[in-house]
């Protein structure tokens, strides 16, 4: 609750505000109500953290209760406050106005996160080659540090960092050794506080050999517990654990997959694919797949 800065004790405050959110994203409308005499003019003020002055950003007159609503969109952190003047004269209302003074709150503090966009991302790439994220962070300012990071366990990793250029552009990349989640990171500054952005999952593909099965099988229980059927997006492996979930990828095809039964059990193979993992990736009877997992 943001109260009359100087305001003497034990005094009723000309003018009260409470500020609904101090932490917003990129901008979110700021909301500040509050109370204020009948009539009154009421003016939010705001300074940028990266300026020296109080700029006017939304005004409003209160209500014939004293309620008032201001709202104003931000793009970078600073404080905000909210003051009034006394209501216009009127005919057998000067003497009134004449006792009611401007009122000035307490400056609050709002944070405003940065907004991050991913413009172009290389996630699906063969093991030990460059994965590629770029983009651009707002407010536009040179010099802030970005940085990609992928998901390992519970923890997220730093892979790679980059500082934007005059345009607030930045390009990551890091070698796709295994698979996993990216997000790219903005740890914060005086202009903005810190934000985070999911850009999808980083894919590893290498190479393995596969087949296929399936009529024969049509109402069997697989070793996962499962009925085989030819709908079903699975394939066979003899040691990932039940549900596993794969990326298969033959040429530009990509079809996700779990593991639902055990095999194949012929030298050389690494996968039994259903009828439906074989008819999307279009694969013949046998033959190389690129896999991820």
């Amino acid at each position: 609750m943001l109260a009359t800065a100087g305001s003497a004790a034990g005094a009723t405050p000309e003018v009260t505000a409470k500020v609904a959110d101090h932490h917003l994203s990129y901008g979110e409308h700021l909301v500040v109500r509050g109370a204020a005499q009948p009539g009154a003019s009421v003016v939010l003020q705001y300074r940028a953290v990266d300026a020296g002055i109080w700029t006017p950003v939304a005004t409003a007159k209160a209500a014939s209760t004293g309620r008032y609503r201001l709202k104003v969109a931000l793009s970078r952190s600073g404080v905000v406050r909210v003051t009034t003047a006394a209501p216009t004269a009127t005919a057998g209302a000067t003497a009134f106005a004449a006792a009611v003074t401007e009122a000035t709150t307490s400056p609050r503090r709002v944070r405003v996160a940065a907004h991050l966009r991913a413009t172009s991302t290389r996630l699906n790439v063969a093991a030990g080659r460059t994965a590629r994220v770029s983009g651009s962070l707002r407010r536009v300012r040179a010099g802030r540090t970005v940085t990609l990071q992928a998901r390992v366990g519970r923890r997220w990793r730093t892979l790679d960092r980059d500082r934007t250029d005059a345009q607030g552009r930045y390009r990551l990349a890091a070698v796709a050794r295994r698979s996993a989640d990216l997000r790219v990171r903005f740890g914060g500054d005086a202009l903005n506080s810190g934000t985070r952005l999911k850009v999808g999952r980083m894919r590893a593909f290498r190479r393995s050999f596969a087949s296929w099965y399936g009529p024969g099988f049509y109402g069997n229980r697989t070793a996962c517990g499962q009925t085989f059927h030819a709908g079903i997006m699975g394939v066979a492996h003899k040691t990932l654990p039940c549900g596993t979930r794969l990326t298969f990828r033959r040429g530009t095809k990509l079809v996700h997959a779990r593991v639902v039964d055990r095999g194949p059990f012929h030298a050389g193979r690494e996968f039994d694919l259903s009828p439906a993992v074989k008819q999307a990736l279009g694969f013949g009877s046998t033959g190389p797949v690129w896999v991820a997992i």
